[in-house]
């Protein structure tokens, strides 16, 4: 039996059955079922998302991230070899020299001088100036759009960047499934229309902060019904956040570092919400971490736009939320291990095990967890 304060990586082991790892999202946004888990007594309750206002009040605030998702998948055509690459644009470096900062794969394939086509504009080309990983490279960007009209046109050549477990063989089954769901919706452009929240409004994601994208606009106008305040803040999710855990003591881990941006208006309302004693409830995993890495030992926040690498892990001592709403994880991913932080690390696996028992879906298009007192 492991103390508290001696989790390792191996204690977040467990069996996902692949068909539990959603490869779709739900027809409509607030249709995910809503585990819900009193971490104080370890209750667990089984509802479905347009329940989750029924445990806040008038005045409880929600945090909620505005990142927006662009399209950073992209495929490329290796000039003379014709080989297929895959491309994921992570960030721009410089705009008016078109570098960007990307990955590609198979990265063996592309070596500084090589250049790419790609067939949805043949009116741009990549050319490799520098690697960065292994996996990592600088590219710059050739073309005679203007420097105002080409990201648009790069983004326009991509697709959203799904995570690696979302594999979708669409065999004459799945494809008809699928049709009857989204109503003939090509693939493609139903991930970039779900793959996002409705209120992204800031660019810069790699990686859809997944647990705001089960809130919809007849959720959200219930809840303002209700009383409950809504306030936003920026964390541009990195890749980061697939990244699987590769050491076993946490406290050796290192998470990439991401931009967070929390506004006066947000800070102003959190810091109103403990004053007046009402609940918190921070949406996601990255909102999460960019509240702790900013609050002060007075437990109040402060306007910040900078960086952060933070990695909680149990255990941890949480000052700015009481409650926090999530999706379910990954084994061993930094997600789930802050979910234990928060939730207490036995009624954590307790909940993950009866949520495989009982079906829940897992992922970016899975379904939802509140974490309550």
């Amino acid at each position: 039996m492991y103390k508290t304060n001696d989790i390792r990586l191996c204690q977040f082991k467990f069996k996902l059955p692949e068909e539990l790892i959603a490869q779709f999202p739900a027809p409509y946004r607030d249709d995910a079922r809503l585990m819900v888990l009193h971490r104080k007594t370890g209750e667990i309750e089984h509802k479905t998302m347009p329940e989750l206002i029924e445990y806040f009040d008038e005045g409880d605030l929600f945090v909620l991230n505005d990142t927006k998702v662009f399209p950073a998948r992209l495929w490329g055509r290796k000039e003379k070899t014709n080989a297929l690459i895959e491309v994921f644009l992570l960030r721009e470096l410089n705009h008016k020299n078109r570098y960007w900062d990307v990955q590609v794969e198979p990265a063996r394939k592309i070596r500084i001088g090589n250049k790419l086509t790609f067939e949805e504009d043949p009116a741009i080309v990549a050319e490799v100036i520098d690697n960065t990983t292994s996996r990592g490279r600088t590219f710059r960007f050739l073309t005679d759009y203007d420097n105002e009209e080409f990201v648009p046109r790069l983004y326009a050549m991509g697709s959203a960047p799904l995570p690696s477990y979302i594999r979708r063989p669409m065999d004459a089954e799945t494809q008809t499934k699928y049709e009857e769901v989204f109503h003939d919706q090509p693939v493609r452009e139903m991930d970039n229309e779900r793959y996002q929240t409705i209120f992204a409004s800031k660019i810069g994601a790699v990686a859809a902060p997944a647990s705001g994208m089960h809130f919809s606009k007849h959720l959200l106008k219930r809840m303002e019904i209700r009383g409950i305040e809504i306030t936003f803040m920026t964390s541009h999710v990195s890749l980061g956040v697939f990244k699987d855990i590769d050491v076993e003591d946490l406290t050796k881990n290192k998470m990439e570092s991401e931009q967070i941006i929390l506004p006066q208006t947000m800070v102003d309302a959190v810091n109103k919400a403990h004053e007046t004693q009402k609940r918190v409830c921070a949406v996601g995993t990255e909102v999460m971490r960019a509240m702790e890495h900013v609050v002060g030992t007075n437990g109040l926040l402060k306007e910040y736009d900078g960086w952060t690498n933070k990695f909680i892990f149990p255990p941890y001592n949480f000052t700015c939320a009481n409650a926090f709403f999530v999706n379910f994880y990954m084994p061993c991913s930094s997600q789930q291990v802050m979910v234990a932080a928060f939730a207490g690390f036995e009624e954590t696996m307790h909940a993950y095990e009866v949520a495989v028992k009982e079906g829940y879906r897992f992922g970016d298009y899975g379904d939802a967890m509140l974490i309550v007192d």
